[in-house]
């Protein structure tokens, strides 16, 4: 009877992370995601040999850089994500929820972008080119070197890239491309592999700029393996509620440029546009102030945006009074309602509280702390602060108000916009000529600048 040795074992890889191990679990010791771990085979010793080289090496000093330059994707928003537009043999990937808009901004920039002497190929797996058509006459996307074509099969979807030979393609999505190499229904974590790996190949061997749209998961994270945002060179996040008219378009990769940028959009009937000012749709216009809002200034990338955070607080006769958040972070709520209480003395425990942001922006950042507290203790006092300030800070468990990044970039635009007065930490910096910053350095003192302070406090301060 012969003996398993050790090579003739199996092995055992995650289809998330690449990990392997000599034995299969349940649950990947890399990643930590379950059921992802899968037989592959044992290993076999191969001897590796000098073969023939695509192109000598250069010193680098040597290397043509013509041939990697910015091409405009004739999106004045999206070029600043990327950095300055799309590198020749780029592979980008853009991911975000069903109805959120990627289609109609890549229909719009196939277009743009389509010239006689660089073709777009647009290949879509979801729907029919009839109704990609449709879309395209209402958004105003027809171009006569735009090419369309609904394929799912890759050796189809290479054939047409053989044809048109084009500057830019644009699959649509490659969850729904399948190879006829691989086993397995679209989709699977195989065939985005192989069908990914192909596209990548074709892009960089033929220059072609290549954009997949990808579906994110329940938890907003891109579908398909984990390998696969390793193997692009640009990873866009599309984020926007569809209730809303704004739409981000995040950067969270870029080989070619600064992973930090955002580009806003606005969705409309006619398509979507850029918003190269979009502080605008975060603001209420109101005559008279209202109590129970307040403007903070956040900062997405290295755009600073003025949003007006809005609060409402009422009695409740519940045992359990009710707290509900839209567009600001519930546990961070909680946490600044606490403090508030503890710290500032205001009484909100026999009371509803709900919390908002204008316009379907979400905030993430602790500087929207102070605002979202001013805006609490302001409708709890039924007390309107001044329509001309901002608020900027993080608020400690202790009380403190923090110094938040960028404090000079957000009084700047805040000043821009025409209000005139600040609430911020101590020492902000360079403030602008003509604003009023009063320097808070806790909560007490924020809410004492406004008359906040309950009348328990009051006492306690003149004792």
């Amino acid at each position: 009877m012969a003996r398993t040795t050790t090579k003739d074992r199996p092995s055992y890889r995650c289809t998330e992370c690449g990990w392997t191990g000599p034995k299969w679990l349940g649950r990947c010791n890399e990643c930590h995601a379950w059921g992802t771990v899968e037989e592959f085979g044992a290993p076999k010793a191969r001897s590796i040999v000098a073969g023939p080289v695509t192109t000598a090496a250069l010193p680098i000093g040597r290397i043509d850089v013509k041939a990697a330059k910015f091409r405009s994707t004739g999106v004045e928003e999206l070029d600043r994500v990327l950095g300055g537009g799309l590198v020749p043999g780029a592979v980008v990937l853009l991911a975000g929820e069903p109805g959120v808009g990627k289609s109609t901004l890549l229909l719009d920039v196939a277009s743009k972008s389509a010239s006689p002497a660089a073709r777009t190929l647009y290949i879509t797996g979801e729907e029919s080119a009839a109704q990609v058509r449709l879309r395209a006459g209402r958004i105003g996307a027809l171009n006569e070197e735009l090419y369309l074509a609904a394929e799912t099969d890759l050796a189809a979807l290479i054939s047409h890239v053989d044809a048109v030979k084009p500057a830019l393609l644009v699959v649509d999505s490659v969850q729904t491309i399948a190879s006829p190499a691989i086993d397995g229904a679209p989709g699977g974590v195989s065939q985005i592999r192989e069908v990914t790996g192909a596209l990548i190949r074709i892009a960089k061997e033929r220059n072609i700029a290549t954009v997949l749209v990808g579906h994110v998961t329940k938890d907003g994270s891109i579908a398909g393996p984990r390998v696969l945002e390793h193997l692009v060179d640009v990873v866009l996040h599309f984020e926007g509620d569809r209730h809303a008219r704004l739409r981000l378009v995040r950067a969270i990769k870029n080989r070619y440029g600064t992973a930090d940028e955002v580009g806003c959009f606005e969705l409309h009937d006619e398509g979507i546009t850029g918003l190269t000012d979009p502080s605008g749709l975060f603001l209420t216009q109101r005559q008279e102030p209202v109590s129970g809002t307040c403007v903070t200034v956040t900062l997405e990338g290295k755009r600073p945006l003025v949003v007006e955070v809005q609060a409402l607080v009422a009695p409740s006769q519940i045992p359990t009074p009710r707290r509900a958040t839209s567009g600001l972070d519930s546990a961070r709520m909680g946490m600044v309602l606490a403090v508030l209480e503890r710290r500032g003395g205001v009484r909100l425990e026999k009371t509803e509280i709900y919390t908002a942001t204008v316009g379907g922006v979400k905030l993430t950042e602790p500087a929207a702390d102070l605002a979202a507290a001013l805006a609490l203790a302001g409708a709890a006092a039924d007390h309107p602060l001044p329509s001309k300030l901002v608020a900027v800070g993080e608020v400690g468990l202790a009380g403190e108000i923090r110094r938040a990044t960028g404090v000079q970039r957000r009084l700047a635009e805040a000043f821009r916009l025409g209000f005139t007065h600040a609430l911020v930490p101590p020492d902000p910096g360079k403030i602008p000529k003509g604003m009023k910053v009063i320097e808070v350095a806790d909560i007490r003192e924020a809410l004492r600048a406004f008359n906040l302070v309950s009348h328990r406090e009051r006492k306690a301060d003149r004792e």
